[in-house]
């Protein structure tokens, strides 16, 4: 689950991070009265969706009168923003930030991640603030710097402070920028977060460490413990598709291909989208309905599915583990009658009561292309597909 920025940035004020006095905003007006509000003489104009690389978009702008807060708020306040992450389509901005000027004397990077391998989180700093981590990695890689924190103590005092000095940190500030490490890890450890990222984390004229951006994922399997996590939730930010299949406890992640998957497990999902990528066609989605999916939830995969202009065929590969085939062949006859599919249908079943399931597909009286392998399957959605 993602958040705004300035949501992040109200966590990590709970947690004693440095950040700018902002406020969010949701018309000119409120972005003005923010302005007033704060005070000074600058301020900052920030478009909030869920994507990097809104300054390069055109989504953050510095003002440096409040009539010019009006007018950069009317021009980014319901813009489409496109940048490099959300596509050629971009995102309606429905909220701004303003926050007040800060005198940036240097821009780090600080950003927290799981490294899945080695079971720890790990911290990761480097000088380059201001630029996408992956480009400093790809092209300066030195200059990235890591701690895997051990979960039975924590980030350290003397691994935070060392990472600051290493990042260049001035040494009268090194203790500061360690409490500030010390304190994104607390957040990143007690909101079960999947990535925290402050870039860029400036050094002040005035000599402060502070954290002007702030993005924060969380684990969505860990959301229930977090009440007050799931409020922040911005819907207007998410897949409509996707959070409809969500109410019926089905994971769909929309893609750009032609080919609609349905399959019971991530693990089998992800093979069947390559297999179908081997045989010369592209997945339309990722839809995983899990180890116990019923005729209701199957019928509404199909009508997500179906909602896609762009879709060809349909390969559904089930794996009878906990759930039987001869179960979720009646479910995809039933599913298949309901939504009136007119679209080509490949099934692979395999597993528990396969030739029961079979049977059903066969008596159906439904058009189905039966396979009996992963690679069979792929050939003929590819084909009933025309590609």
């Amino acid at each position: 689950m993602k958040i705004h920025e300035y949501q992040g940035k109200d966590i990590l004020r709970e947690y004693g991070v440095a950040v700018p006095r902002g406020k969010a905003c949701f018309s000119v007006d409120e972005a003005v009265a923010a302005a007033e509000e704060i005070g000074g003489s600058k301020w900052v104009v920030k478009a909030q969706i869920h994507a990097g690389g809104r300054g390069k978009g055109g989504g953050v702008k510095l003002a440096d009168s409040i009539d010019e807060v009006r007018e950069l708020a009317d021009q980014i306040l319901g813009m489409t923003l496109v940048t490099h992450q959300t596509g050629p389509e971009g995102k309606e901005v429905k909220r701004l930030l303003i926050e007040e000027g800060a005198p940036i004397q240097d821009e780090l990077y600080l950003g927290l991640v799981v490294d899945r391998a080695a079971q720890r989180v790990v911290v990761m700093a480097s000088s380059e603030g201001g630029t996408e981590i992956e480009t400093v990695a790809e092209e300066t890689p030195e200059l990235i710097h890591k701690v895997q924190v051990d979960p039975q103590v924590g980030l350290t005092t003397v691994e935070a402070e060392d990472l600051a000095g290493k990042i260049g940190i001035p040494a009268a500030l090194v203790a500061d920028g360690g409490k500030l490490m010390q304190a994104l890890y607390q957040a990143f450890w007690d909101k079960d977060c999947s990535l925290a990222e402050i870039n860029p984390l400036i050094v002040t004229s005035d000599s402060r460490v502070v954290a002007l951006d702030a993005k924060m994922n969380f684990d969505e399997s860990a959301m229930y413990r977090h009440p007050e996590l799931q409020e922040l939730r911005d819907l207007d930010e998410e897949d409509a598709d996707e959070i409809a299949a969500s109410e019926f406890g089905l994971n769909y992640i929309s893609l750009d291909g032609t080919i609609g998957c349905l399959v019971n497990g991530a693990g089998l999902a992800m093979a069947t989208m390559d297999i179908i990528k081997l045989y010369g066609a592209s997945p339309a989605n990722f839809l995983d309905v899990g180890g116990g999916a019923t005729t209701e939830q199957v019928t509404e995969a199909f009508k997500i599915m179906l909602k896609n202009d762009n879709l060809k065929a349909i390969l559904v590969n089930i794996f009878g583990g906990i759930m039987r085939c001869d179960v979720i062949a009646e479910g995809l006859v039933n599913a298949a009658r309901e939504v009136d599919l007119k679209v080509p249908l490949v099934v692979r079943l395999e597993g528990t009561n396969v030739e029961q399931g079979r049977q059903i597909l066969a008596d159906s009286g439904i058009d189905i292309i039966s396979a009996t392998t992963m690679a069979d399957a792929a050939e003929k959605v590819a084909a009933a597909a025309g590609a």
